[in-house]
């Protein structure tokens, strides 16, 4: 009979212990915030730091900067290329100045006047020639003479018509092209420049910087982390009992270690595939077990709160 009475009175224990710990259900976690990794593009020189680890940055401030005097020299060589481009699409625009077609107007006339002048020598030739007065090749010179000069004007003609008409359409085409390429080089050599200054994307704390003053930085390895946002929020997992309960935007009570008073914030993510087993697996007992995900934001008031600080959510 000893036996059964403390059977009954463990029974009962174990009993009234799980109805106070469900009373009191919680999602345990911590306190936490954005992590906002600004990496280097190049692998450049650090030659300045001008914020200290553990500051209050707002977005824009300049958080790193890394040597420049290649980048700027890529610049300035792109800025030269823009500039030869954007004179020649000027030039082929506007055409032959006056001076230009004056000059080939001059050369028809004095083409116009050499040819007058071999023809009337041809003609002249060729009457001497028909009274054997002149010789068969001095009627061939005559005649290749005039010929050259018809040649010439022909020439001459051609460069004045081919100034007065302008540059053709698919040189300016092509110079439109070429000068919009070079820009685009242009661009992204400055986008490369302002990557070489790390700004901050954020405002928050600038929480960690891996590199130091004079060190030589590999390509795509953080230069400074920010811990983005005013107040933290805290990160805990639901239980599966109380996760149809939970949805964004709820009001619930966060209790911080040290802080006596819990902080009402509101659920601003909770995912909707378990952390660990998948519920299809398991058995209605081991499903209460599931843990989902979920974060809770503080309001602006709890700014002051450090990241990692442990916290339990009340489940409603």
């Amino acid at each position: 009979m000893e036996i059964v009475r403390i059977l009954m009175i463990v029974s009962v224990l174990f009993l009234l212990t799980a109805c106070d710990s469900g009373s009191t259900s919680m999602a345990l976690g911590s306190l936490e915030r954005q992590r906002i990794a600004l990496t280097a593009t190049t692998n450049e020189v650090v030659v300045s730091l001008p914020v200290a680890q553990g500051s209050q940055v707002t977005q824009g401030t300049v958080l790193v900067q890394l040597d420049d005097t290649l980048q700027k020299a890529n610049v300035a060589k792109a800025l030269a290329d823009v500039a030869q481009a954007t004179a020649n699409y000027e030039k082929l625009l506007k055409g032959a100045r006056e001076e230009e077609i004056a000059a080939a107007r001059a050369k028809v006339s004095g083409a116009k006047a050499t040819l007058q002048e071999s023809e009337a020598n041809y003609r002249r030739i060729a009457s001497m020639a028909k009274d054997n007065l002149a010789s068969k090749a001095d009627l061939d010179r005559a005649l290749a003479t005039r010929d050259s000069g018809v040649a010439n004007l022909d020439s001459a003609q051609e460069q004045l018509r081919e100034l007065v008409a302008g540059s053709r359409e698919e040189d300016i085409r092509f110079a439109l092209a070429n000068l919009d390429a070079t820009e685009a080089v242009l661009a992204g050599e400055q986008k490369k420049l302002a990557d070489l200054t790390i700004r901050a994307t954020r405002d928050g704390i600038l929480d960690n910087l891996p590199w130091n003053l004079g060190e030589r930085v590999t390509q795509g390895s953080p230069l400074a982390v920010v811990l983005a946002g005013k107040a933290p929020f805290a990160r805990v997992y639901v239980p599966e009992p109380y996760r149809v309960k939970v949805s964004v935007g709820d009001a619930l009570l966060v209790h911080v270690d040290g802080v006596d008073q819990p902080i009402e914030g509101k659920v601003s993510w909770i995912a909707n595939e378990p952390a660990f087993s998948p519920y299809y697996a398991l058995n209605q007992e081991e499903r209460a077990r599931l843990m989902y995900l979920a974060e809770v934001q503080l309001p602006d008031s709890a700014a002051q709160l450090p990241s990692g600080v442990p916290a339990q959510v009340e489940m409603p």
